[in-house]
């Protein structure tokens, strides 16, 4: 499994141990993942994601997982979190068409 947030897409980040003589050796930042259940209040499911915690937060301050999905580009999201931004739009249009 990737350690990659499936809606922000943070991935691991790289940098430096740096002791008290100032030398430098390679070090790896890994994101805080957590597994989360998100409700989407439209499609009426609930969907479980590994996302950051900072995520999480983003979520709840947009107003929910459909907000912030339809707000989201495409290229960060994961293929799940995709599906289920394509499940929000077919059902938003179906139910402006009808």
């Amino acid at each position: 499994m990737s350690r990659r947030c499936e809606l922000t897409g943070v991935g691991p980040m790289v940098g430096h141990y740096v002791s008290h003589s100032n030398i430098k050796s390679k070090r790896r930042f890994l994101p805080a993942l957590a597994p989360a259940s998100l409700h989407s209040d439209a499609l009426g499911q609930t969907f479980t994601l590994r996302i950051t915690n900072a995520a999480l937060r983003t979520v709840d301050f947009r107003g929910g997982l459909d907000a912030f999905l339809l707000k989201a580009r495409d290229e960060n999201l994961s293929l799940r979190a995709r599906r289920i931004k394509r499940q929000l739009r077919a059902k938003q249009a179906a139910a402006s068409a009808a």
